[in-house]
């Protein structure tokens, strides 16, 4: 497995990482055989939040069993004042079962007045320095999904790494990650599937690996057999498009555009117990892969108990109108 150096840290990361959200849909047997699978293919970094319910846990419970200094763990808090980050930082040492962590993150940055408020005096990057000064983390980095955002924070040259979505069909994250290697900063991928909605999971990987300013992608992996494919398809990032597979990348790009869901579920948790992600997703399969029959057997007409409240719009980092594309797919999909 190709290996990076991340930024100006001193990790030297597999080029595939392994993206943890969907382990938390797991149990500790999966999240050991992903990682076991990892450890013995050269994947050496770890992604996962304090966000992502038990993913911190089952890491740690894999950590415990394959060894700690396998892996280069990357963590974030959605905090941004000092106490509550200190408090996450221990929360997250404790559920990884670890004294040490190599990357902490301000996770979704998403506006200027959060940002004054994480530099602020009572704010979280005071909480990061000191955990970095007493050896806790060694690293601090931000994650976002606006491309402003992520500029401004580059350009304060306090940060040591950069996350922020990139794929074929969100290519804005090129320009991000340039600006970051100016900067010295290390770069990591995240929806490099957007969220599920590309198809083609080879096509895309290899598409990644073939960029200059990228040092690290996570893809998220629901077994180790996937992880393996992935694998196998980062290994093939020096092999040339063929003119197909550029077709496919062109057709897919035409096919879903920019308003569409990334399965990121910030909207979440919906006060009516919708589903926000699955609806959207079932309307993808429907409206642009053809399979309407296959999509209507799978809604369940929980969009009926919308009340246009509003509360996901607010929450989503690409600033989706949810609303109307509910609405949207009910009308398609309702029984």
């Amino acid at each position: 497995m190709q290996k990076r150096t991340l930024g100006k840290t001193n990790l030297f990361v597999s080029l595939l990482g392994v993206g943890g959200i969907p382990l938390q849909r797991f149990d500790e047997k999966n999240a050991l055989d992903i990682l076991r699978a990892a450890l013995e293919n050269g994947v050496n970094f770890v992604d996962t939040a304090k966000a992502y319910t038990k993913s911190e846990a089952l890491i740690g419970y894999a950590l415990e069993k394959l060894g700690r200094d396998n892996f280069f763990i990357a963590s974030k808090s959605k905090s941004r004042d000092y106490a509550s980050m200190k408090n996450d930082i221990l929360t997250s040492l404790e559920a990884l079962r670890t004294d040490h962590i190599e990357l902490y993150q301000c996770h979704c940055v998403a506006s200027d007045e959060e940002i004054e408020k994480i530099f602020s005096e009572d704010g979280a990057y005071k909480a990061l320095l000191e955990a970095k000064a007493e050896g806790k983390i060694s690293h601090i980095g931000f994650s976002a999904h606006k491309p402003e955002i992520a500029e401004k924070l580059i350009k304060t040259d306090k940060f040591d790494t950069v996350q922020y979505a990139y794929n074929y069909i969100e290519v804005k994250g090129k320009e991000v990650f340039e600006l970051a290697k100016q900067h010295g900063m290390g770069t990591i991928v995240m929806k490099p599937m957007c969220g599920g909605a590309v198809r083609n999971r080879e096509l895309s990987l290899r598409y990644i690996a073939k960029c200059e300013y990228v040092d690290v992608m996570i893809p998220g992996v629901d077994d180790d057999k996937q992880l393996l494919q992935n694998v196998s398809y980062v290994e093939k990032a020096e092999i040339p498009f063929t003119d197909e597979e550029l077709s496919l990348i062109n057709k897919e790009v035409e096919l879903l555009g920019h308003n569409f869901c990334r399965k990121c579920d910030y909207c979440q948790p919906c006060p009516n117990q919708i589903n926000i992600s699955n609806v959207l997703m079932l309307d993808g399969y429907y409206t642009r892969y053809d399979l309407k029959d296959w999509a209507k057997d799978r809604y369940d007409d929980s969009v009926e108990r919308c009340v246009e409240c509003g509360e996901c719009e607010t929450r989503c980092p690409y600033e989706l109108p949810i609303r109307e594309m509910l609405k949207a797919a009910h009308e398609r999909m309702k029984h």
